[in-house]
């Protein structure tokens, strides 16, 4: 036995086996939207994982990753109806990033005709779950012309109450709540920037 193992050395790219991402990297990942780049940087090693978790435990973060990898073809053929039903399984599941990009792509039309009303569905939900990039796609179509009036007074919650380390971001929040301010009558401007129960 030790003469086996003596005489197959482990080579270096043996040795750097790639772990699988916890939930909480994964999530990071998808955050920063350097999950791509990340599955790209592993050399494709943990493909067959990522479907697994995907497709038969139906992780959202995983059915989210494997929804983008099939789309834009990272380490797997393109498959963009197959991407876009697995990215539409995990917005249903509630991942926020999921709920946002499927707005936002709603929004822009990539891989579907452009719905603004869809769009609005799905940013609404991230955005009250807390996720920055849907609260501000939300807020300019708002001061676009789209939705309701209605959700003014929330949108300016939202946004007024938002945390960035971000100089580009806090200077397009700034922007954003001017706009809708000059939307709302000052009482309600008044109400959305009281703290959050």
């Amino acid at each position: 036995m030790l003469s086996l193992l003596a005489s197959s050395p482990v080579t270096a790219q043996q040795a750097d086996a790639v772990q699988l991402y916890s939930q909480d990297d994964l999530l990071d990942l998808i955050k920063t939207n350097s999950h791509l780049r990340q599955v790209r940087a592993d050399d494709c090693q943990l493909v067959q994982d990522i479907e697994a978790r995907a497709d038969i435990m139906q992780l959202p973060a995983y059915q989210f990753l494997y929804g983008d990898m099939l789309a834009y073809a990272v380490c797997v053929p393109r498959n963009v109806e197959r991407g876009w039903d697995l990215m539409l399984q995990s917005a249903a599941q509630g991942l926020p990033e999921a709920l946002e990009q499927v707005g936002r792509y709603y929004h822009i039309g990539r891989f579907v005709q452009v719905d603004i009303d869809k769009a609005l569905v799905y940013l609404h939900e991230a955005a009250a779950m807390g996720n920055l990039n849907a609260k501000l796609r939300y807020a300019q179509l708002l001061v676009d012309g789209y939705g309701s009036p209605v959700d003014y007074e929330q949108s300016y919650r939202w946004l007024h109450h938002a945390i960035s380390a971000d100089a580009n971001t806090h200077a397009r929040i700034t922007k954003l709540l001017q706009q809708l301010a000059k939307k709302m009558p000052e009482r309600v401007v008044t109400n959305a920037k009281r703290p959050v129960k």
